[in-house]
């Protein structure tokens, strides 16, 4: 397996995110476009990007310096955990408030308060773990 958030990994993951219709489909209902980037706590940019239009994945790789509209941050050891067994809605809203989970941008209360996004982010981390 190559390592989380690398260019070949987040390849993977855009493969997959398009393959699972409860996310991507569901993401498209809403018109969902997004630059996402994915992390750690530590570094000043995160790892990897994913390009969301319409709900579908149209890019991904390395971080190189794309404007996001969210950016998420966790321990690889968090990371892993979620890849492993992935959350639920009390999972996730426990590791923002403990601070496990941090969104350098991107508003995290207001999408998980909408039913139309928190869904398909909790369902982002069950297709991680197939990658």
């Amino acid at each position: 397996m190559s390592a989380m958030f690398s260019d070949e990994w987040m390849k993977g993951f855009m493969e997959q995110w398009n393959a699972e219709g409860d996310l991507s489909g569901a993401l498209a209902e809403i018109g969902f476009n997004s630059t996402i980037g994915y992390g750690f706590p530590d570094t000043d940019q995160p790892s990897g990007v994913l390009v969301v239009e319409n709900g579908k994945a149209v890019a991904a790789g390395a971080y190189n310096g794309e404007e996001l509209n969210w950016d998420i941050r966790a321990s690889e050891a968090q990371w892993t955990k979620w890849i492993g067994k992935p959350p639920g809605m009390m999972g996730l809203g426990a590791a923002f408030a403990s601070g496990k989970m941090k969104f350098k941008v991107g508003d995290y209360s207001a999408m998980i308060k909408d039913p139309r996004m928190a869904g398909p982010f909790i369902k982002s981390f069950s297709v991680m773990a197939r990658v």
